[in-house]
């Protein structure tokens, strides 16, 4: 009984070819641009902040190893302010070097010293002319401080480079 139901109810028959059935050609397809030819009005893949701004923080540019980081802590100068403490070393080297730092002590949760690191590396990474000014090349240790989770980045922005100006005057 059941063979007849799908004898009787299913067709056997196939579809009719459809007439623009899209298969890539051995010249490809010519109609969709690669993400490497977007116009920048096709939006998100359009914007290179990297080519933009000319800047970003390679691995040179890091501090990585807590050997590096405890060398700055322990000879370096201080500096203090209100939405970051800075220690800075002379590094002897051709390029200033970048560590971040934000403790669960200091800041609390994940999500807030994870913004609060994100904020300092873009402030210390738009401050490239004025680190430029700096003739002494640095390694960079910046502590993130509980106030700046309140602010945007304009204001630690701001005090960065009013501290980079004071080490570029020392």
């Amino acid at each position: 009984m059941e063979c007849d139901y799908a004898e009787e109810n299913i067709s056997t028959k196939q579809p009719p070819p459809r007439e623009k059935a899209r298969v890539q050609g051995a010249d490809g397809d010519k109609e969709r641009p690669s993400c490497s030819e977007a116009t920048p009005s096709q939006g998100p893949q359009a914007f290179d902040g990297k080519t933009l701004l000319g800047f970003d923080l390679t691995k040179e540019t890091r501090l990585a190893k807590r050997a590096e980081f405890l060398r700055v802590y322990e000879r370096g100068k201080r500096i203090e302010g209100r939405y970051m403490t800075v220690f800075i070393l002379p590094n002897n080297g051709e390029i200033q070097r970048l560590g971040v730092t934000a403790t669960k002590k200091g800041i609390g949760k994940a999500h807030d010293r994870n913004r609060a690191k994100r904020l300092l590396r873009e402030a210390f990474r738009l401050s490239r002319n004025e680190l430029d000014q700096v003739l002494t090349k640095y390694d960079w240790v910046i502590n993130a401080r509980r106030s700046i989770l309140g602010v945007k980045l304009e204001k630690p922005l701001e005090e960065f480079r009013r501290i980079v100006a004071r080490v570029a005057g020392s």
